[in-house]
């Protein structure tokens, strides 16, 4: 297993500097010879190749429902940048903008550190009043408001929405147990925002992560802990396309089909934000209820997950609230069982909050960390969740709730899914997947990769993209820089004993596909009347 050759006194002295928290550490004569296994050199030597040796990853009719060019694209890392930047773009807005989500909070401020900022819903309305051939159209899982605490005040006419040209809905039309948790947001289908990140409360942070931070205050008045999460801006083609998916959940629910918008003149763009890729090969993966109502249903989402895992060759990070799918963890340990393979690191929320969230989805993370950890045979897995401290020094956990695969420095995928059950096939999800070949492009992938590890070890992306290219290894950059008070923590499972196989109910709690519960339910009895039995026989 995985030995670490070094302690942090000794990375200080080799590197001539003291390591102090929050302070720029001095990498520039940090050896490329200094590995972060005295064993694992072999496990490193994919990491020298310069080009990658599959095909792509990206294939229309397998993993993504279609796929198109991005003209522009920009990496929206937390709430503070997305919300900023969708309101750069709603100013732009000329004919249409459609929303998408799990929830929606017309309370919440796009600025909610400046006292004068409106709500989003009298931002919007000004927004139609002012420009007479705007139309505002915004679809909301049916329950959503329920699940967040709004009651049933959503579901009538309020100020901001009492509007002729502002259309909101409530999505009912999805299995038992099944929820719409697409976040999406087009304007004039030639700019479009694809990620985790609905516009609701409790999901504005900035990139600091305090543990108190006045700014995280809900509509209602009451204050949220730091959270981490992630959104894209894209335009171009693939921007029409993600107007389509709109297009099509509209129609489900009003039985009215929208034309696509053609507006003249430059899509909608921040000003003062410079994209991080360009004329970039993308596509989209959906996940729509699996062979529900005679419909088959879409599941890209979730090939295009393994496909994206099994392509790694050097470094595979990964953000995701939940990691609790063992199909991925099948994957994942087949890659850690091969004696060349890559890195892998993954950040997840350690805390689950509700009883059967607990129950179920907590139990069955800690016994697939279980299952990655007893795979893992050369040292490359790396499991974290986020902190930051509170005023005593305490561990404050950061809730990460960004769903984020980067493989090597070729592809990047950001979108709605989570690494559960229900993203396969269940709820409804889309995720926007992007690959390059270009130099340029793939600089930028690596800098997105190395500025997250960055802002997690409250650290310098220069530092970390510097020991990472010094050594090739993302193990050995964490180790060296993970001294911060805000920083990330091993999330600690015993690998020796305890279970490695989904929990008893999982398919009625966390199911893959829409299901009746009783069938469930008595094979969940049968299969634990199995376990027992083989227990006293033994």
């Amino acid at each position: 297993m995985f030995q670490r050759p070094w302690n942090i006194l000794q990375l200080s002295a080799l590197m001539g500097h003291a390591i102090d928290g929050g302070q720029k550490v001095d990498v520039s004569n940090f050896s490329s010879k200094t590995s972060p296994s005295q064993t694992g050199s072999s496990a490193l030597s994919s990491w020298r190749r310069s080009e990658p040796s599959g095909r792509a990853i990206i294939r229309p009719g397998r993993n993504v429902w279609r796929s198109a060019e991005a003209e522009r694209v920009g990496f929206l890392i937390d709430g503070e940048e997305y919300y900023q930047r969708l309101d750069d773009v709603l100013k732009q807005a000329e004919r249409s903008v459609m929303i998408l989500g799990w929830d929606f909070n017309p309370g919440i401020k796009l600025h909610p550190r400046d006292p004068d900022c409106p709500t989003l819903g009298a931002t919007l309305r000004r927004m139609v009043e002012e420009k007479p051939e705007l139309e505002i159209r915004i679809l909301v899982w049916g329950m959503g408001p329920v699940y967040s605490g709004k009651s049933l005040k959503m579901f009538g006419k309020m100020d901001w929405n009492d509007h002729p040209r502002i259309e909101l809905r409530f999505d009912f039309e999805h299995p038992l147990r099944a929820s719409h948790h697409q976040k999406i947001v087009v304007v004039d289908d030639r700019t479009a925002f694809v990620g985790g990140i609905d516009l609701t409360a409790r999901r504005w942070d900035d990139r600091g992560h305090a543990c108190i931070n006045p700014a995280r205050t809900s509509p209602d008045g009451t204050t949220y802990g730091p959270v981490h999460d992630m959104q894209t801006i894209v335009t171009g083609d693939i921007a029409r396309l993600i107007g389509d998916v709109t297009r099509r959940r509209w129609k489900k629910v009003t039985k009215i089909a929208l034309e696509p918008v053609t507006v003249a003149g430059e899509a909608a763009w921040p000003q003062d934000l410079e994209p991080n890729l360009t004329n970039c090969r993308s596509g989209l993966a959906l996940t729509e209820p699996w062979k529900w109502k005679g419909r088959r249903g879409h599941r890209e989402a979730i090939k295009l997950t393994h496909d994206a895992l099994k392509a790694a060759e050097r470094h595979l990070y990964i953000e995701t609230q939940y990691l609790a799918s063992f199909g991925v963890a099948r994957t994942l340990a087949r890659k850690l069982k091969a004696a060349q393979g890559p890195e892998i690191v993954i950040i997840v929320t350690r805390e689950s909050h509700g009883f059967l969230e607990k129950l179920m989805m907590g139990n069955n993370r800690t016994r697939l960390i279980r299952r990655l950890k007893r795979a893992d045979r050369y040292g490359r897995l790396r499991i974290y969740y986020a902190t930051t401290p509170d005023a005593d020094g305490n561990d404050r956990e950061i809730i990460v709730h960004s769903k984020l695969i980067v493989v090597d420095d070729r592809f990047v995928r950001v979108g709605s899914s989570n690494l559960n059950n229900r993203s396969e096939g269940l709820d409804t999800e889309c995720d926007i997947a992007l690959e390059t070949v270009e130099a340029a492009s793939q600089k930028a992938i690596l800098d997105l990769r190395d500025d997250l590890l960055a802002e997690h070890l409250c650290a310098n992306k220069e530092d970390v993209s510097r020991i990472i290219q010094q050594t090739g290894s993302m193990l050995a950059a964490i180790d060296i820089l993970n001294v911060n008070p805000r920083c990330l923590r091993p999330f600690e499972v015993d690998t020796l004993k305890g279970e490695i196989t989904s929990l008893i109910g999982t398919g009625i709690v966390d199911p893959k596909q829409p299901f009746w519960p009783i069938p469930e339910i008595k094979s969940g009895i049968r299969k634990l009347f199995s376990r027992l039995s083989f227990r006293r026989a033994a």
